[in-house]
């Protein structure tokens, strides 16, 4: 049941990041957001815990920005498993995941 409610926050927060973040773009309607939703629940849910002890040591070093540019990375990955998800560069990913971070935070604490 966790992992729907996720789901569906990351779908209304993707919305919300693909329409307001200049440099992210999604071509395909509703399969491509459903899909990029689902893509970023399963990244967050498994890759990241993991990716996360592995870096664990950087983001000490960095005091914590290392973990920034590791979801930006992981948001900017999802452009190579989703067709029709496009991302201009690294920073519109920085700036969409840190949006999409707060989005989908906002969603889950308000429901």
């Amino acid at each position: 049941m966790h992992f729907l409610w996720r789901f569906l926050a990351a779908a209304v927060a993707v919305y919300l990041t693909v329409n307001l973040v200049p440099g992210i773009s999604m071509s395909g309607g509703w399969m491509t957001l459903l899909l990029v939703s689902l893509v970023w629940s399963v990244i967050i849910t498994v890759i990241k815990p993991v990716l996360g002890i592995l870096s664990l040591p950087i983001t000490i070093i960095t005091l914590g920005l290392f973990s920034l540019v590791l979801n930006a990375l992981l948001f900017w990955g999802m452009e190579l498993v989703v067709p029709g998800f496009d991302i201009a560069g690294f920073f519109p990913a920085l700036l969409g995941s840190i949006v999409l971070s707060i989005f989908s935070w906002l969603i889950e604490k308000v429901f």
